[in-house]
């Protein structure tokens, strides 16, 4: 622990935005292995994923319209540099939020009130 603790904040950041960069390379390769075994496995049965996909609601239940629309919640960070550009805080950063902390700013700046 000791290397990163004679690192400047400067490093630091670009070491954070190479390992989410990293991070976000790797699950996309993860989803594209696992669409490939989707795929396989559908063709195993005899099926198409485009075959199968319009059934996907049927099977892992029924979200309402305002369950799904509020699943990401709501915004508590928002770009300063484009007021329209705002995030929730779940699920992948977006590249503004990357960008912002690799230049020093810490994500307490971009919280929304």
């Amino acid at each position: 622990m000791t290397e990163f603790e004679n690192m400047s904040r400067k490093e630091l950041m670009q070491l954070r935005a190479n390992i989410d960069k990293a991070i976000a390379t790797v699950g996309d390769r993860d989803k594209r292995n696992a669409l490939r075994a989707a795929e396989e496995a559908a063709r195993e049965h005899g099926f198409t994923l485009t075959e199968l996909v319009p059934l996907m609601g049927q099977v892992r239940g029924r979200r309402g319209k305002t369950e799904a629309a509020t699943a990401g919640g709501a915004p508590r960070y928002r770009n300063p540099e484009n007021p329209d550009q705002t995030w929730s805080g779940r699920g992948r950063r977006p590249r503004w939020i990357h960008e912002a902390e690799a230049a020093g700013r810490p994500l307490s700046e971009m919280e929304i009130g």
